[in-house]
């Protein structure tokens, strides 16, 4: 069947065609998605770019989440429709609550943008499912805000429930406190929910979808997703 991605561009948001391209790279048909639309009618997965939307004037992600499309995305994701936030993306699920958990400025104070390696810790989710437990992929993160906080109770439920997806480690895998960018716990840089169908990341795996950026560890991200969902039929959800 053919896999159909949604991108989501809300005010702000930057990256919706970086992330058109390296899903077009891998073979995979997307459209964008105006953040006033109210279904999400025929989309297997639907993606939150990164970016400012709407110029994080108030926090991170907190005016996306009460954007006219955010009732069609809860719809879509309690149909079992996959949603995957990239950056900024992932901010605006932790506000709309999907994904437990807080996103806090830079231990440093300072914007990163760099590469940084970040290790697989679960192979199992429909998003990681063409890479192998332990692998070491290697994208760049771009943000002020990507220090993820989450209370003690709340990363014991996220380990056990192997909801913690990607690590913050060194090229070697080991997660140390000099491979975390930004401070997050436990070196936090991807969760999923308890359901497994959405995924939450700070690293950009479009921008590491074409060996001219420096990496192509990306790709297993989008190519990942789009095996998940080959063969399988989401309902109208919008």
């Amino acid at each position: 069947m053919s896999v159909r991605f949604g991108i989501v561009v809300f005010p702000g948001t930057n990256c919706d065609l970086d992330t058109k391209a390296a899903l077009e790279a891998s073979g995979v048909e997307s459209h964008f998605v105006w953040h006033t639309a109210t279904r999400l009618d025929g989309f297997e997965c639907v993606i939150l770019p990164g970016g400012f939307a709407h110029g994080d004037y108030l926090r991170t992600g907190a005016i996306a989440a009460f954007s006219p499309i955010i009732p069609a995305l809860r719809r879509h994701i309690d149909a079992g429709g996959l949603v995957i936030g990239i950056c900024n993306g992932f901010q605006v699920l932790l506000e709309m609550g999907v994904l437990p958990g807080a996103m806090m400025r830079n231990r440093s104070l300072r914007f990163i943008c760099r590469f940084v390696h970040v290790l697989v810790e679960q192979a199992d989710t429909p998003f990681t499912m063409n890479c192998t437990p332990g692998q070491v992929l290697r994208m760049p993160i771009s943000h002020f805000e990507g220090n993820y906080y989450i209370d003690e109770a709340g990363l014991k439920s996220l380990i056990d429930n192997r909801q913690v997806v990607l690590r913050y480690c060194d090229a070697e895998g080991k997660c140390t406190p000099e491979s975390n960018p930004n401070g997050a716990a436990f070196n936090i840089a991807g969760i999923c929910n308890a359901d497994r169908n959405v995924f939450g990341l700070m690293p950009h795996p479009e921008r590491a979808s074409d060996s001219l950026l420096g990496s192509v560890d990306g790709k297993l991200i989008f190519e990942s997703i789009a095996e998940s969902v080959s063969g399988r039929s989401i309902g109208q959800a919008g």
